[in-house]
């Protein structure tokens, strides 16, 4: 997604409004007034609230393919993959934790159809990959074939998904990637076949 640096800019500090105050506190007054400028300036880059929200969201959607499709490209073996995905993941949101607030924001998910929608892409590009890495394991005999791949992608995703909610209610108290990468190792060890750990 093409993005100019001002509406970058404009974006993060709407998801650090997002992480301070919560949906109710992004407002283009507010906002303005993060950035030091007037509210008719935000004009120039954003029609309105939700445009800088859908903004936001497509920019992450667009940073997340780009992210996992490099990733992977690095990696043979899919726990190698898999573990490399979350990762960039966990790194990603520890230096960027605005944008991790506006999927989880209160709310935002009823702003709007486009919003739903935005949020829905996201989940389905992780979903896709996810499923590719457990797919291409399960044929070299790595990961289990009991389950089907997609419902052990929705496992894994709601494991991460809990992981990043959990450091978000502590405040961002704890080391993400830390406690992110002891997660995604575990996951990896319940999935993966006895021969594979051998």
């Amino acid at each position: 997604m093409e993005i100019k640096d001002r509406q970058l800019e404009i974006i993060e500090a709407a998801g650090e409004l997002l992480t301070e105050s919560g949906l109710g506190g992004l407002t283009t007054k507010n906002l303005a007034a993060k950035m030091g400028f007037s509210e008719a300036a935000l004009y120039k880059h954003f029609k309105n609230k939700e445009d800088i929200v859908l903004t936001m969201l497509r920019y992450l959607a667009g940073n997340i393919e780009e992210r996992m499709v490099n990733t992977v490209s690095k990696y043979d073996k899919p726990q190698d993959k898999l573990s490399a995905i979350f990762k960039s993941q966990f790194t990603f949101f520890d230096e960027k934790p605005q944008f991790l607030i506006a999927i989880f924001s209160e709310g935002l998910l009823e702003s709007s159809p486009e919003i739903n929608q935005a949020i829905s892409d996201i989940m389905a590009i992780t979903r896709k990959h996810l499923i590719q890495i457990i797919q291409q394991g399960q044929k070299q005999g790595q990961f289990t074939h009991k389950v089907q791949a997609a419902d052990l992608a929705h496992i894994v995703m709601g494991s991460f998904r809990l992981q990043m909610l959990q450091w978000r209610m502590s405040g961002f108290g704890f080391d993400l990637k830390a406690r992110g990468n002891k997660l995604i190792a575990n996951l990896i060890a319940l999935i993966a076949t006895r021969n594979s750990i051998l």
